[in-house]
């Protein structure tokens, strides 16, 4: 179902993810008529006590969970009347998914789990950015001898490899030493607004979502604005 263009009355530029009239329960109700959108160029964090449904939010968000009700609009279009093979091939181009366990394939090495993200997205591994990442030397060890933040800032890499348009990050500094966090979150800012995308963070750290450029606090089954 084709969905008609959105006014935008903020300083971002077109709305490239729109959350409209969101609810959605499991043994509890998490949020009720919720409403968010994601600008091109925004980078956007939610903060939130755990069970709050920040994390069921970014799922709905990004495609993995139709809402109970409500929908999400992306490219004029209703994300969950696409077909099932229309919104993994969004996925796979358009959409970056940095979940807080990494899913990394265990018995691979970095490098041959990077190529896998390569070979799907036909996008070439950056070494500047493992580099940066300080996970170059990491290439061919296997991701089980590495610590928890190396593995995280290769699952964060892996997404990067890919050249999305939008990311979508679930707590991805929390296996991060503040320096290092702050460092990984410059570079993710720094790709995004280098593309004119946008990036949707949730996170329990103040410090990460002050980098952001729109911060909500979802609380009580509302999502708030607020200025920290």
């Amino acid at each position: 179902m084709i969905v008609r263009d959105f006014s935008n009355t903020s300083n971002f530029k077109n709305v490239l993810i729109h959350g409209e009239n969101l609810s959605h329960k499991f043994d509890y109700e998490l949020f009720n008529n919720l409403n968010i959108k994601l600008h091109e160029g925004e980078v956007v964090s939610i903060l939130g006590v755990s069970g709050s449904g920040k994390s069921t939010l970014l799922h709905i968000l990004s495609s993995l969970l139709k809402p109970q009700k409500g929908k999400v609009l992306y490219g004029g279009y209703s994300l969950y009347d696409l077909k099932n093979s229309q919104q993994t091939a969004l996925r796979r181009k358009e959409i970056g998914i940095i979940f807080q366990s990494h899913y990394l394939f265990k018995g691979f090495t970095v490098k041959e789990n990077l190529e896998i993200s390569s070979l799907i997205s036909k996008k070439e591994i950056d070494m500047d950015l493992l580099k940066k990442f300080q996970i170059e030397h990491t290439l061919h060890q296997n991701i089980s001898d590495l610590s928890g933040g190396q593995q995280q800032r290769v699952s964060i890499a892996r997404v990067l490899t890919k050249k999305p348009r939008i990311i979508f990050a679930d707590e991805p500094t929390g296996n991060l030493d503040a320096t290092t966090a702050k460092e990984v979150m410059n570079e993710m800012i720094k790709y995004i607004k280098s593309i004119n995308g946008t990036m949707l963070i949730v996170t329990h750290d103040k410090n990460i979502a002050l980098m952001s450029d729109t911060v909500y606090q979802l609380k009580d089954k509302k999502l708030t604005k607020v200025h920290l």
